[in-house]
């Protein structure tokens, strides 16, 4: 009847699923936590390969110059806050197939077999995406925005004539040096930018697909508004780069090629979901439709 109160029992078995899955979040977090505290120490135990290795490109920069390579630190906690700082971007790199795993055991208990089967390559297509991204930054982008940087230096220092790296200032031509002496931490933080930025970049696809997958856009919505779209690339590849002509090119036609590759990909998603539909008969072609409400 309305005017009965709930029993006990009642309340108990409504309240008991939402328990089972704060309890189930729980699990997933804590061992989300426990593979990064994990990842991370092991990280901190050996940062100074990770640091040599993310120094690699400003190093070859000022290599092909006849310079030192050589970051300074301008405080005196700077060298421990740069190993952690190496050691939490690498504990999340390396812990995050544990967490991308555990995030998929939550989710996936709630998701229908046909659902499994549409989210799990896009779960795997993510990380993927990212490193290729990432691995773009750091072997292409990188050593031309460093050499580009590096180009404003003046100086006996910056312009070697000699295999001992100096040259000779004329007496009737004194000119103040520019030398770059960068600071460890500045350094890791604008590759580590650059880094990121790109493997963010690089999953326009998954996620333009994912949005066509959900019926959110279509092929030809995104096909309408690219223009639009060039304009977004430019920007971006004007804000993300140097204002170096060759880095901003090589950026915008690599983002621009994914966003007609995310088109493509958003348009078979299309063709397949039509011939599901048509198989089963639940297609209606639009003419169809335009002659019914006509009718």
């Amino acid at each position: 009847m309305p005017g009965t109160p709930p029993r006990d029992d009642d309340i108990d078995d409504s309240s008991a699923p939402l328990i089972e899955h704060l309890a189930e979040l729980r699990t997933r977090i804590i061992w989300s936590l426990l593979a990064f505290i994990v990842a991370m120490v092991l990280c901190y135990t050996v940062w100074n390969p990770i640091y040599n290795f993310l120094t690699r490109p400003i190093c070859y920069a000022l290599e092909g110059r006849g310079q030192e390579c050589g970051l300074i630190l301008l405080k005196l906690q700077e060298g421990f806050f740069v190993a952690i700082r190496i050691s939490l971007l690498g504990g999340f790199v390396l812990a995050f197939p544990i967490i991308g795993y555990q995030m998929w055991r939550f989710v996936a208990p709630g998701l229908y077999r046909n659902e499994k089967q549409a989210f799990l390559p896009f779960l795997i297509a993510s990380p993927v995406m990212f490193f290729i991204g990432a691995a773009f930054a750091y072997y292409i982008i990188l050593p031309m925005a460093y050499d580009f940087f590096l180009g404003f230096q003046q100086g006996p220092l910056a312009l070697p004539d000699d295999a001992t790296g100096t040259a000779p200032v004329p007496a009737d031509n004194p000119m103040a040096a520019i030398v770059f002496q960068g600071s460890v931490d500045e350094y890791l933080s604008l590759t580590t930018k650059f880094i990121l930025a790109f493997g963010l970049s690089f999953q326009l696809p998954v996620l333009l697909t994912l949005m066509g997958k959900a019926g959110l856009v279509s092929a030809a919505g995104l096909g309408s508004v690219r223009r639009y779209a060039v304009v977004a690339i430019l920007v971006l590849a004007a804000v993300a780069t140097p204002p170096d002509v060759i880095s901003q090119v090589v950026l915008f036609t690599v983002v621009y090629g994914l966003y007609e590759v995310s088109i493509h990909l958003v348009r078979r998603i299309e063709r397949r979901r039509e011939a599901d539909l048509r198989a089963q008969g639940l297609w209606v072609d639009e003419d169809e439709a335009g002659e019914k409400d006509q009718a």
